[in-house]
């Protein structure tokens, strides 16, 4: 006679196979949900994203004469006087001399962060002073001049491709002496380059370093050959 399953046991007092009691719906569920959201639901959203927003799906990429430049969303770190400078970054990376220790990357996207120091912190005080007194001697501005905070303060990423269209303006000068321009050419490009508020509303109006920097090699290709 067959015997009855009561609680994972039959009647005759024998266990049953785990996997016929709770394990195999336990399995089953485990294996549909690691489908539907780690297979099914990531190949839905980025076909839906690359049929609608293709551009910005693919990373929102850069090109310029054929060749990958960049991101519209990750800036990148300029130091000619030549280019216009983004904000400071915060972001670290491994020390190729010693992997072991960390060193200052900016822009480093595999690291994305900010510095974490508050408003009080010495160390933060300290280095937006010297951020504003170096800001200050590169662009030729007097002692007094007031300096953007963006031009003193790294993002919470570390990565932020903008910068303040007052930013862009106290540095148009520098960029024009260094690349023999009239400073009026300079300005329309920022101001070509400029973003408004999203949606009219939201934020302050940006200029992003990249794209006015390509820009600028665009006007300027003699320039740009001589680099």
């Amino acid at each position: 006679m067959q015997s009855e399953k009561i609680h994972g046991q039959s009647t005759d007092g024998l266990p049953q196979p785990l996997f016929k009691g709770l394990g195999r719906p336990a399995l089953a569920s485990a294996v549909f949900f690691m489908l539907l959201t780690g297979l099914a639901y990531p190949l839905a959203t980025t076909g839906v994203a690359n049929l609608l927003f293709p551009e910005q799906a693919q990373g929102s990429l850069i090109q310029s004469g054929g060749a990958l430049v960049g991101s519209r969303h990750i800036g990148q770190w300029f130091t000619q006087e030549r280019y216009f400078h983004g904000r400071p970054s915060a972001t670290m990376g491994s020390d190729p001399q010693d992997p072991a220790q960390t060193i200052a990357q900016p822009y480093n996207a595999a690291a994305s962060g900010a510095s974490n120091q508050g408003v009080l912190s010495k160390t933060l005080l300290d280095g937006v002073a010297g951020r504003a007194q170096a800001y200050r001697e590169v662009n030729g501005l007097a002692a007094d001049t007031p300096v953007p905070v963006d031009a003193v303060t790294a993002s919470a990423s570390g990565l932020d491709p903008h910068i303040s269209v007052a930013n862009a303006r106290l540095q148009a000068g520098r960029v024009a002496q260094a690349r023999g321009l009239p400073v009026e050419h300079v300005m329309q490009l920022v101001e070509q380059h400029t973003s408004g508020r999203q949606f009219g509303l939201l934020g302050d109006p940006r200029v992003n370093v990249l794209e006015l920097n390509l820009a600028l090699d665009a006007a300027d290709p003699a320039g740009q050959a001589a680099q």
